[in-house]
Parts: C-alpha cells; structure tokens; sequence
C-alpha cells in the first residue's frame, strides 16, 4: 500500500510468559519450535521478506539464549533489565531511539500470512474477529477506523491480536507520555497499550483488520497443543516429561497447566490436571 517507508521493527521478547509453564520456564516462548519453525525466527523471516531490515530484538528473560540470533539475521539485540520488574512499557523505553515509523511485534506471535509491509500510512493496530464470545480487548471505533476505546470481552467483536504500527506522530506523542511518566510506580505494572488507552485523547491508532486464521498467540500448553498437535505427545519440556515418567502416563494426559508463585510473586512451579484431579509440582523438585 502507499505509504511512509517503515524504517525499524521491534520484537519484544523480554518476557517470562509464565502461563506457558513448565515450558516457558525451560525455554522463552519466543524460542519454541512451532509447526517446524522457531517462532522469533518465523517472524524475523518475514520482516526481512517484506524489505524491513532494521530490526530490533528486546530481550530479558533468559537473554542468554538470544545471543546465537545476530550471527543468524541482521538483527540488533537490546536487553530490559526491568523485564521482570515492570510491564512491557519497559521494552519500548529500552527501544525508545527505533519506535518512529517502525512495527512494534510480540516474539510470541505467529502469522500464517505475512502481515507485513515496506510502507505503511498511519499507526495501526491490527485487530482479528471473534465469532461468539471472547474475553479479549475488544475495540471501540470511530466512522474513520480510529480506536476510541476498550472493552475486556464481548460477543461478535474486533479484538487486538498481533503487531502494531508507530508512525512518526504516534511514536512522538507516546515517547513524551512515556518518558513524563516512567518512574511513576502506577506506570511500572502498565501494559504499553494501558498507557496509550489513558491518552486516546492525544494518541490516534487506526485498526487494521485481519481475518480468523490469520494470526495467532498462545498463552497456555494447552493453546499450543490445539495449534500444533506434536506438543501433545512430545512438549519439548525435560520436566513435564519427568512429571509424566512419575504418573506411568502420557504427556497428552497432562493438561491445564498452570503457574504457582511464591509469596515475593516469582513462579515457582505449576499447576495441572490428570485423570481428573489436580496436582502441583515445584521447580527443583525433579529427581
């Protein structure tokens, strides 16, 4: 489409993603192999398809396991040392010199089309359509297609999934919002997309829409196994595997796994269901 030249992406992949547990506590869900491919991979590959060759990659959780990428893809690594600390309104201040007229890209999703463009007009979010109830963030918008507000949940709605676009206004204007209000201790728990919700009223984002099938998240073991049904008998994950070796079952028997916490809030374990009763595993308790 006519447009603005796109000049960056950048893919947060900082996070600790802890409903995917145990998996995500073995590996960043940006790491795993989904339908043959490593997600961040997948989405890399497709950036530089669509020309975008400035791409920046935030990591935090287990950065460690990042570092073979730039030898893979011309891409930059950056590290948020809050990722554990604060929301993901972190990653983007660590990215703050790349946000203008760049996609801003979540390492976990999966696009079975490639979503992206060389040039894009204005910021965008790109939405997917819920037939029949869903606890998403559902979309208000406007007769020109900007956003004018959130709903958590509905029925037969447009709801935010996937990668966003930041032209130079929209960068601008949340730069100035973000940076004003960064050491604020209620802005350190905030979402990024909570802070833009605060200031509708200076941020303008247009959604852009995407059709079921198109794009994809997975939050749960239990979504990925729906997505790609190999993780219903091979997790890719040493300790389900070993939790499964105690019970004498299979790992497709495991479901409904689910983080445990400590009292100080950091994941100590999970939580899961097989034959119908409940049990709990802590980390470090394998044999």
């Amino acid at each position: 489409m006519a447009g603005t030249k796109v000049k960056h992406a950048v893919i947060m992949a900082a996070g600790i993603s802890s409903r995917l547990a145990p998996l995500s506590f073995e590996t960043p869900k940006a790491l795993l192999e989904v339908k043959g491919e490593i997600l961040i991979e997948r989405q890399i590959g497709q950036l530089l398809t669509a020309g975008i060759e400035d791409i920046i990659v935030v990591t935090g959780y287990k950065a460690e396991m990042f570092d073979y990428l730039p030898e893979k893809f011309p891409v930059t690594l950056i590290h948020n040392a809050e990722y554990d600390t604060r929301n993901n309104n972190g990653s983007l201040y660590v990215a703050k010199d790349y946000l203008a007229q760049s996609y801003i890209c979540s390492a976990d999703n999966y696009f079975s089309i490639n979503p992206f463009e060389s040039q894009v007009d204005k910021a965008y979010y790109a939405v997917s359509y819920a037939d029949g109830e869903t606890d998403e963030w559902c979309v208000e918008t406007d007769q020109d297609g900007y956003i004018t507000g959130v709903t958590i949940g509905g029925r037969n709605e447009w709801y935010m999934l996937g990668h966003v676009f930041f032209d130079q206004t929209f960068a601008d204007t949340f730069l100035d919002i973000l940076l004003s209000n960064y050491e604020r201790d209620d802005y350190r728990p905030l979402l990024w997309e909570s802070i833009y919700l605060r200031h509708l009223d200076r941020l303008f984002m247009k959604t852009r829409q995407y059709q079921p099938g198109e794009i994809f998240e997975f939050d749960t073991l239990d979504d990925l196994r729906r997505f790609d049904p190999s993780y219903l008998n091979d997790s890719r994950s040493t300790i389900l595997q070993q939790v499964a070796a105690e019970h004498g079952c299979l790992e497709r028997d495991i479901t409904d796994t689910a983080p445990l916490f400590d009292t100080a809030g950091r994941v100590n374990g999970f939580s899961y269901r097989l034959n119908g009763a409940h049990y709990h595993h802590l980390y470090g308790s394998e044999r």
